[in-house]
């Protein structure tokens, strides 16, 4: 399944999608024809890939025919279908494009498929840039070392699943969903509206006991799932619910012992320094 990313070229915001299965990058067509041809806005650059798409497909042009189309987040927050192409793709479409930048680019290109390959090979890489992400984003270093801690958490509880029959997408979100609302009352669409979220990620904007208390629901679903190697949807839920019941059972000890509630409507945006 394919996991977003923005790349960065000469600080521009170029949206991409690692492919795990097909092992490659998909970027944002309309952010690339934005860059090369110096679009300040994306109207702008929608229309000039509108226009030479149209010039292209009336040549027969095969890159513009085999462009993908998957959703990625526009700058209103939301999911919308946007073409895409991968690496190969995009080297042919440059071509197309008159602009000095056009070298720049290809080695950039380049350049990030080799960090992938990198990453893949000594994943501590791929930590240190999510360390360095956040840092620029503002988060406090207590908050940064919980949430790398948990994305190891999380990724194990996915590994379970899936050696479960889980897939990924619709599946993995049931059993979060199921999660949630245990331990924290509130299922994913519930928790997102008391933080005033909408796509953002959930985890980015949860408090350090927040993350505390997942990860702990997170971890003892995945040695109950170890244990007890359940199979399929229904089966991996009550495991859930059980791993999440122990997350349920400290989070009113805490709140009990602090005086103080576990479950916060802060996010990241007004706090810009969580913690």
């Amino acid at each position: 399944m394919p996991s977003t990313s923005i790349k960065l070229f000469e600080n521009r915001n170029i949206r991409a999608l690692w492919d795990d299965a097909a092992e490659k990058w998909y970027f944002s067509v309309v952010d690339i024809v934005g860059v090369l041809t110096d679009q300040p806005f994306q109207d702008g650059a929608r229309n000039y890939w509108k226009v030479l798409k149209n010039r292209l497909k009336a040549e027969g042009n095969e890159t513009v025919t085999n462009c993908n189309q998957l959703k990625l987040m526009a700058a209103d927050g939301k999911m919308r279908v946007t073409d895409v192409a991968d690496t190969e793709q995009i080297l042919r479409l440059i071509q197309s494009i008159p602009s000095k930048k056009a070298e720049p680019f290809k080695l950039w290109l380049a350049r990030v498929g080799n960090d992938r390959i990198d990453e893949m090979a000594d994943p501590e890489l791929a930590i240190n840039r999510a360390l360095d992400y956040y840092k620029r984003l503002g988060y406090s270093e207590g908050w940064i070392l919980q949430r790398l801690k948990s994305i190891e958490v999380r990724k194990e509880l996915t590994n379970e699943w899936e050696r479960g029959g889980i897939k990924q997408g619709k599946d993995f979100a049931i059993l979060t969903d199921e999660m949630y609302s245990e331990w924290a009352g509130l299922n994913t669409r519930e928790y997102k509206k008391l933080k005033g979220l909408r796509k953002e990620s959930l985890r980015d904007n949860m408090t350090n006991i927040e993350l505390v208390l997942n990860m702990l629901a997170e971890v003892t679903t995945t040695e109950i799932a170890k244990r007890d190697k359940p199979k399929g949807i229904g089966p991996n839920l009550e495991t859930a619910r059980q791993g999440a019941g122990v997350a349920k059972t400290a989070k009113i000890d805490y709140e009990k012992r602090t005086g103080k509630r576990a479950i916060s409507g802060r996010n990241a945006k007004e706090l810009k320094k969580i913690s």
